[in-house]
């Protein structure tokens, strides 16, 4: 307990040793990850029971939906990094006014992206290769449209999540995230299949049941859509939870309501890091809207494999995610309290403990390929979609360890406020390297959707060797934000 009564459950990165603190900090970062991707391993496995038509409708809607998405975080990364520095330099005074902007900020940009996304979802599909009229279209704008009412409560969330990481605290968020995750796959067949050929209803032998209750509501479900407000609601509840912790102070970070007017000089802040951290995490998910639109040459089959197969390999990345995150703490706090050798063998650090486990992951996912993707497809295409899904993870697993240092690396660049850095390492990477290779491989080679998977694993090791490059120079360490 602090002295004012509250539970604050910060760790200490900035003194003592610092591999068993970057673990501390790091570790429920990644569940917190895991239990995220469970969101959407529990729609894809739900509305997989719909068929090949639908599951290729959430690979579409992902496509465009995480890179809008993606575009706000940047945000939430600027408020990580103001309060790890302002605390690490001791200015805790400043803490409450950061977190109460990082809020404002995000939340209006969040509501901009909503109502731009619902506007202009039907044509941003089509630039991802959904077909105008076919019933993955249709299926698409229903789920993408609901998806964009909601990201405003979504993102309610993530700044809470991200505020509390920068403060040290990673425990509180991933105890909320736990209980969202759980109400989400709780309501989740409900709302894709009603009461009405509800597999979940078979397993436990409540047959009759789901009849009674079919004869009684009529109630089929809502289908893809369904999934969209399974997720809206869960997050909702677990975004009002976080802003209550945090104007009751009982996380650590005291807010007031004054905390949440713009102030210009702290908003700049914001913008001058968020802007460069938005672009930088968008152009992960811009990638994936490239390589879908060249996937969607090749067929729906090979897109619903791809959308599977690249949900399975964010889930086998998340460690790295994790470590990322956690490095952005410890380097923030320890360059605000003027220690950048720390700061650097914090990042070595990391680098060390992903290589080793993503060296692991690689093998186990290259044996277990087909029995993982046919996890989430059934019915029409199930044969077709898991010998294309299969390949995709055999090919892209053999460069998961590259993948994952690039991730911890560009971590640390965040941590010190170089998001400008990290933003043309990450276009370069996700944009250039990617989409050329896989072009290149794809069409003039002739290779087709084969081609798309080498070259996503090829342009994972050029990243690597990019980033490690300029780590090693150590003049990314001279961007401390607050002085």
């Amino acid at each position: 307990m602090s002295e004012s009564g509250t539970r604050d459950r910060a760790v200490n990165v900035t003194d003592g040793a610092l591999l068993k603190p970057l673990v501390v900090l790091s570790l429920p970062i990644i569940l917190t990850n895991v239990l995220q991707v469970g969101y959407n391993l529990a729609d894809t496995f739900w509305v997989g029971r719909l068929g090949q038509p639908a599951v290729a409708a959430l690979s579409f809607s992902w496509a465009i939906v995480f890179l809008i998405i993606s575009l706000s975080l940047g945000f939430s990364v600027a408020g990580t990094v103001l309060v790890a520095q302002n605390k690490g330099a001791g200015r805790i005074d400043r803490v409450s006014r950061v977190a109460g902007q990082t809020i404002t900020v995000v939340l209006s940009v969040s509501v901009l992206f909503s109502i731009a996304g619902y506007v202009l979802a039907p044509t941003l599909l089509e630039l991802v290769g959904a077909v105008p009229g076919t019933e993955e279209h249709r299926l698409a704008v229903e789920y993408t449209r609901t998806m964009f009412i909601g990201i405003p409560f979504i993102f309610g969330f993530f700044v809470f999540q991200s505020l509390l990481q920068g403060w040290g605290d990673t425990r509180t968020p991933l105890y909320l995230m736990s209980f969202g995750v759980a109400l989400n796959v709780l309501i989740d067949p409900f709302f894709i299949l009603g009461f009405r050929d509800n597999a979940l209803f078979a397993w436990v032998g409540l047959e009759d049941l789901e009849a009674t209750l079919y004869d009684a509501t009529g109630f089929a479900g809502f289908g893809v859509q369904g999934a969209a407000f399974a997720t809206i609601l869960a997050r909702g509840v677990g975004a009002v939870i976080g802003m209550w912790l945090l104007l009751s102070g009982s996380v650590g970070i005291e807010l007031s309501l004054s905390d949440f007017t713009p102030q210009l000089e702290t908003v700049r802040r914001l913008v001058r890091i968020g802007a460069p951290a938005s672009l930088e995490i968008s152009t992960s998910a811009l990638s994936v809207t490239i390589l879908t639109a060249l996937v969607a040459i090749s067929g729906p089959d090979a897109v619903a494999a791809y959308g599977i197969g690249t949900r399975i390999t964010s889930m086998v990345i998340l460690p790295a995610l994790g470590l990322a995150r956690g490095v952005e703490t410890v380097v923030g706090q320890n360059l605000g309290a003027r220690q950048i050798d720390r700061a650097k063998r914090g990042v070595i650090a990391a680098v060390g403990i992903i290589a080793g486990c993503l060296a692991v992951f690689s093998v186990g996912m290259y044996a277990l390929a087909a029995p993982a993707i046919g996890v989430f497809i059934s019915g029409t295409g199930e044969v077709v979609v898991t010998e294309i899904g299969s390949e995709y993870l055999q090919i892209v697993s053999v460069s998961y360890v590259f993948l994952g240092v690039f991730y911890v690396i560009q971590g640390g660049f965040r941590g010190g406020g170089n998001t400008r850095a990290a933003m043309i390492f990450a276009f370069i990477g996700f944009i250039v390297f990617r989409a050329l290779f896989a072009y290149l491989l794809s069409v003039p080679a002739g290779l087709g959707a084969t081609g798309i998977w080498y070259g996503e694993a090829i342009a994972n090791v050029f990243m690597a060797l990019l980033v490690g490059g300029y780590f090693l120079r150590g003049t990314w360490t001279k961007h401390v934000i607050e002085r």
